[in-house]
């Protein structure tokens, strides 16, 4: 049986991958992503916040609005492709693929369901810390 569970989360991986995004006629897929999103707090219009480090370390810390904490994971980002697609794979093994593209002058996360999410800020570089 567990020889069975890899090839299917490789299937998922490779599906999620491969989505359709919901982009609108004038998105455009953003330029130099790595440097736009690495080491940086992404904040969302919810005061949710996104993390992709180098590192390939990724969090998603709830607002206290929505009740706080955090979503811990991996990602990959392959910075040889244009299509702007980040994976994501959590501590607990579900895997997301999202695309950003660039709305005007607002970096936009798109899910493979359809959902859109504007960045309302951009943070500056910050390192990781060594505690």
């Amino acid at each position: 049986m567990k020889h069975l569970i890899f090839p299917f989360t490789l299937l998922l991986a490779t599906s999620a991958a491969a989505q359709d995004y919901a982009t609108r006629a004038t998105d455009t897929v953003p330029t130099g992503l790595a440097a736009l999103i690495l080491d940086r707090p992404l904040t969302y219009f919810d005061d949710g916040t996104s993390r992709y480090n180098t590192d390939g370390t990724y969090s998603w810390d709830y607002s206290a609005a929505n009740g706080g904490g955090t979503w811990l994971g991996h990602h990959t980002l392959d910075a040889a492709t244009e299509d702007s697609i980040v994976c994501i794979t959590f501590v607990t093994g579900v895997e997301r693929c999202d695309q950003f593209v660039m709305s005007g002058d607002r970096l936009v996360l798109l899910t493979a369901d359809g959902g859109r999410f504007p960045v309302r800020d951009i943070g500056p570089v910050e390192a990781l810390s060594s505690e």
